[in-house]
């Protein structure tokens, strides 16, 4: 069970005038204990599928690496209380990486766990290198109609989000899912730089709300618009336009509320 995606569990139904006993598809959520170099650095709870991409993209999201060959191996070990995550990287970023170790593992997705200086969790965003290529409205649109079609895991349990990443025309380019939201992107970020896909070139799709810790993923991954279902934070609006960043939030299909166009592409 642990290294599946969902899987069957007993539960009992209650209805007005009966209880029914019968089987329910759940996502399956389990600890993810990160290291680098051997080394401890934070604890995620995570769906175990698309692993290495995750490790990929949470190195980025971190900083540690900025190019996918700086990322020189990933192990996967299955424990009985969850799963080992060892990302080894390149000479040149391994004493940064003993510069960033945090001394207690972070416990959850608040974005902030383990970190004991502020300065460190608002660090300065790069800017987006370009703006967004054309994107046609019926494109978002098109994109959030069909976003459905490629969530599995979330179609058979109800419970998981998607990060996706779709081109200029609306169409898909990779999706991938998680119980975290923050997870779902890395993997979504790792995936590209695996596979050398340029995130520059369309915009992504969150199936969630929009925090800070999401903008600040996609503005280091240099996807220049981004797209999510629910409200973003004030926060997460200062970031957006610090970095230079496109932000199109409470995407519905009747309509999207465009809250950070620094290139007036929506005026």
């Amino acid at each position: 069970m642990r290294l599946k995606p969902s899987g069957s569990f007993q539960v009992r139904r209650l209805a007005p005038d009966a209880i029914l006993a019968g089987a329910r598809e759940l996502a399956v959520e389990t600890p993810v204990a990160i290291s680098f170099l051997g080394i401890g650095y934070a604890v995620m709870m995570a769906s175990p599928l698309d692993l290495e991409d995750f490790g990929y993209g949470f190195a980025a999201s971190e900083r540690i690496i900025e190019r996918s060959e700086q990322v020189t191996g990933i192990t996967i070990l299955e424990e009985e209380r969850g799963l080992l995550l060892n990302i080894e990287v390149s000479p040149d970023r391994q004493e940064l990486v003993l510069q960033r170790v945090r001394h207690r593992a972070g416990e959850s997705s608040c974005g902030l766990c383990g970190i004991e200086n502020l300065d460190q969790a608002l660090r300065p965003l790069p800017r987006v290198e370009r703006p967004p290529d054309f994107v046609a409205r019926p494109a978002l649109f098109e994109a959030l109609r069909n976003i459905r079609d490629h969530q599995p895991v979330n179609r058979s349990t109800g419970a998981v989000h998607a990060a996706a990443l779709f081109g200029t025309d609306g169409a898909l380019v990779a999706a991938r899912e998680d119980v975290g939201r923050h997870n779902a992107f890395d993997k979504l970020i790792g995936h590209c730089l695996r596979e050398a896909i340029d995130p520059t070139a369309g915009f992504a799709l969150l199936t969630s709300r929009c925090s800070y810790e999401l903008v600040e993923k996609a503005a280091l991954a240099g996807i220049p618009l981004l797209v999510t279902v629910s409200a973003p934070t004030s926060l997460a609006i200062e970031r957006a336009r610090e970095a230079g960043l496109t932000l199109i939030a409470l995407a519905r299909q009747d309509e999207m509320l465009v809250v950070s166009d620094p290139y007036s592409l929506f005026a």
